[in-house]
């Protein structure tokens, strides 16, 4: 899967079905080269927001990537 087709789908709480918006940008570990999170604009009142009203959701928070949604698990949306 490209990044092309990931911003393509909406990111989706499973705690409340909100959807979170659409990924605007992926954060990596330098030292490692591991993915550790999904940037999505705008904050959606459970995860860190970083700058310019961006949040993080970590990528041990997502639960599947499915054909047209991305499916995030946090206690935090619940």
């Amino acid at each position: 899967m490209t990044f092309s087709e990931l911003r393509k789908k909406d990111v989706i709480c499973i705690g409340d079905g909100r959807v979170l918006g659409r990924a605007a940008d992926l954060e990596f570990d330098a030292a490692t080269g591991q993915l550790c999170a999904l940037i999505v604009p705008g904050g959606v009142g459970c995860f860190f927001h970083g700058d310019k009203g961006q949040t993080t959701i970590p990528w041990q928070q997502i639960a599947c990537i499915g054909d047209d949604v991305i499916l995030i698990a946090s206690k935090k949306c619940r």
